[in-house]
């Protein structure tokens, strides 16, 4: 009981990692007490201690969507929202547990025993950090998917997180489970009363965290590049329109009002280019908006572009999508959101749960997931663009920066969840500017908008539950780093790497018992 405990504490350590409370530093220790608890344990109490280890984390990192509740704006009574948000909170915590359970069995049952104890520690670091990256991948193919290791650094270690430039994400979790595998491994050695490879461990792992932040930082300080005939000076509208009202009636006259006047406003500024608006900033369908909105004659009249979050449709169905209308109010082009929130924005086995969730969804049609492969022409170039949840997947912005994407606008509402949701949606869209190397610009409905450079520096960040409107320069970009044109290559490397240490490994043992 008492290393279930140990094992749920360190989990909670990791937990604290993540925006608001940005204590990354934990994420370089975290892991050791899982790793030398599960050492040797029983498949049953690796299996708890995994469990328990993961939902400390997870359970802790994404407490956030607890502010879900109260839902009573939409009909749900407050008790059947309390359930809901508890429910949802769980299903992620152990959504998230599991993924861990599954790492610290397979780390364990992948390892193998050599003459030579200290190369059995580097066979376990290096099939720990394969592993780990290896889930971590499948995980984020599915829909939930959100607290991956990387996200403990942003936006806060920045050095380290230029190495994502390298291979994504995974070069940041790789680097964290190698350095806690190394401590891990170090205190086992001096538990066993090997000393020689405890101070060798523990040296290593001291200089390979020293030699990634020395290397971080000198990718951090390179010059960034400011192009000024490639500047697009971009204003950004953070509405503030409360769920409570966004979705009815009163929110619509509100989000008109709050638009339009900041598009006026805006439009005043010097050299402005393209207006900036939040997802579903408008929220209903765009024909709406062109028949018998202020804001509409507003872009007629002023003539400055626009970036407008607002609703589309796909035969009965709506989709999320972000428009860019031009001076002449008409629609260059659409993007229709393809990453969708389950049970928010899709429902999941709908037969089943169709008309249960229905109940609860102010709308009254569902999203339809967007087309795959989707090119986000502007009057700018071509752009990298996320809507909300669409933050967190990497691959989704790797895409659209191979295809020629050159700035990264997001659009996200922000106004479901508690204060902490918005701080780490911002960390999210930071890692995207510094493993594409593009200049970001996002607009939120209650905060955080952001102006994000390729190094990961919030030139300005808004304030929470306010309304505002800001403008300043982001700059098109067109090099790419190594993970732009070669994608998750170090999880495929490592995986091969360890898959042909553990053929090689068990081959020498099978003959080890058999002579």
């Amino acid at each position: 009981m008492i290393q279930i405990l140990i094992a749920l504490f360190s989990g909670i350590l990791m937990g604290l990692t993540p925006a608001p409370i940005n204590a990354w530093y934990l994420a370089w220790i975290a892991i050791i007490p899982l790793w030398i608890l599960t050492d040797k344990s029983s498949f049953l109490k690796t299996i708890l201690l995994g469990l328990a280890w993961g939902f400390g984390y997870h359970g802790l990192a994404l407490f956030w969507i607890t502010g879900i509740h109260p839902m009573t704006w939409m009909g749900v009574p407050w008790l059947a929202s309390l359930a809901i948000a508890f429910f949802c909170w769980i299903f992620i915590s152990i959504w998230g547990a599991i993924l861990v359970t599954i790492w610290v069995v397979g780390k364990n049952l992948f390892s193998f025993d050599t003459k030579n104890k200290l190369i059995n520690a580097f066979f376990r670091v290096i099939i720990g950090v394969s592993f780990w990256c290896g889930l971590e991948f499948l995980w984020s193919q599915t829909d939930l998917w959100w607290s991956g290791l990387a996200y403990t650094q942003s936006p806060n270690n920045l050095a380290i997180l230029q190495l994502s430039k390298f291979s994504g994400p995974s070069t940041i979790a790789a680097s964290i489970v190698m350095i806690n595998g190394l401590f891990a491994e170090a205190i086992l050695a001096l538990i066993n009363v090997r000393r020689k490879s405890f101070y060798f461990l523990m040296s290593l792992g001291i200089l390979s965290f020293t030699s990634l932040y020395i290397l971080g930082s000198y990718f951090y300080h390179l010059p960034i590049e400011t192009p000024q005939k490639n500047a697009i000076k971009v204003g950004i509208i953070q509405g503030n329109i409360p769920n409570e009202i966004k979705l009815y009636y009163s929110g619509w006259l509100k989000a008109i009002e709050g638009y339009t006047t900041g598009y006026q406003a805006l439009a005043t500024e010097e050299n402005i280019d393209v207006i900036l608006t939040p997802e579903t900033a408008l929220p209903f369908f765009y024909n709406k908006i062109v028949s018998n909105s202020s804001f509409y004659q507003a872009i007629l009249e002023e003539k400055i572009p626009v970036f407008l979050g607002a609703y589309g449709n796909k035969g009965k169905d709506l989709t999320n999508s972000l428009f860019t209308i031009t001076d002449n109010g008409e629609i260059f082009s659409q993007y229709d959101k393809i990453k969708l929130v389950p049970l928010g924005e899709y429902i999941p086995f709908y037969s089943f749960l169709g008309k249960f969730i229905d109940r609860l969804s102010p709308l009254d049609a569902n999203l339809a997931k967007g087309k795959q492969g989707q090119i986000f022409d502007t009057p700018f170039g071509k752009a990298i663009v996320g809507i909300c949840y669409e933050s967190a997947f990497s691959q989704h912005f790797w895409r659209q920066a191979r295809e020629g994407g050159e700035f990264i606008i997001t659009s996200s509402n922000n106004a479901h969840y508690s204060t902490a949701m918005p701080a780490q949606h911002h960390a999210q869209d930071v890692m995207r500017a510094i493993e594409t190397n593009r200049w970001a610009a996002r607009a939120t409905n209650t905060g955080y908008s952001a102006i994000v450079n390729p190094r990961g520096d919030t030139l300005w960040k808004s304030g929470i539950n306010s309304y505002e409107i800001y403008a300043n320069y982001i700059y098109r970009l067109q090099t790419q780093t190594l993970y732009v044109k070669l994608g998750d290559w170090l999880t495929f490397v490592l995986l091969l790497g360890s898959g042909f240490l553990i053929i090689i490994g068990r081959k020498n043992l099978y003959k080890k018992n058999n002579n």
